[in-house]
């Protein structure tokens, strides 16, 4: 190559540094290249969405970071819904088991489930004109006896929700129980075992054992098995018999 031709590159390649230097040294975007839209190296979020002149801050101005995470007014939201819940949550599990609970006798004295700490209990909603009545009271009766010096009580709640068989007062149904079937357990008070105003024994009762078709008590003498401690072990259906109920009954009781 002759000695001009490179002397005129070598111009020419200083002056391009030169001007390069120039552009590089100014801190204002709009020197920047830009992009190729035929480059398969450029995304597609970069041809689509250009990010204009006009949103490059100006030299000297500091760039904010954009807040993370919900604005003031939405974490209000979430903390006053988390307090709502954690409260609705500490309700329903205020009560831990049977102690806690306060009903009243079939004379409308209260009685503090607490006085039967220690025992194992058979809770049954019973009824006087049932078609299970004359084979479960029979049995019940039985299985007292034979158990209730060994920490066995049975707990009997009267309920007319079921066929409207448990109509009479308090008076007549204990009369009834105790004269017909010997019954020498405590009965109470009359109650609502589903629905609304159903007893929060029930409640609980049912909630922490559900039946095999949701949580509602189906029929008269339903049965729930209760330990030592005051914890709902297991429920029988109504058609299940208290005498075949003996096995669990012992195995609380912790004889042989």
């Amino acid at each position: 190559m002759p000695r001009s031709s490179t002397k005129a590159l070598l111009l020419r390649c200083r002056g391009l540094r030169a001007a390069l230097a120039s552009s590089s040294s100014s801190s204002y975007p709009s020197a920047l290249p830009l992009p190729n839209p035929f480059s398969p190296s450029v995304p597609a979020q970069t041809l689509l969405f250009p990010r204009p002149i006009s949103s490059f801050p100006e030299p000297g101005v500091p760039i904010k970071s954009p807040p993370f995470g919900p604005s003031p007014s939405c974490r209000r939201s979430f903390v006053s819904r988390d307090r709502r819940s954690s409260r609705a949550m500490a309700s329903q599990s205020s009560k831990g088991s049977i102690y806690d609970f306060t009903v009243k006798d079939g004379r409308g004295n209260d009685v503090d489930l607490s006085t039967y700490k220690g025992k194992v209990l058979l809770i049954v909603n019973v009824a006087s004109q049932c078609g299970l009545t004359n084979s479960n009271y029979t049995e019940l009766s039985q299985i007292y006896e034979k158990y209730k010096n060994e920490g066995l009580e049975i707990l009997a709640f009267p309920c007319n929700q079921f066929g409207a068989q448990e109509p009479g007062t308090n008076e007549e149904i204990v009369q009834f129980a105790c004269t017909r079937f010997k019954a020498e357990y405590p009965i109470f008070n009359k109650v609502d075992v589903n629905g609304e105003n159903a007893a929060p024994l029930y409640k609980f009762l049912k909630s922490s054992k559900g039946g095999l078709f949701g949580d509602n008590i189906k029929w008269n003498f339903s049965k729930f098995l209760i330990d030592k401690e005051g914890n709902v072990v297991d429920r029988y259906a109504p058609t299940t018999s208290p005498l075949s109920m003996e096995k669990d009954i012992k195995k609380l009781l912790g004889v042989a």
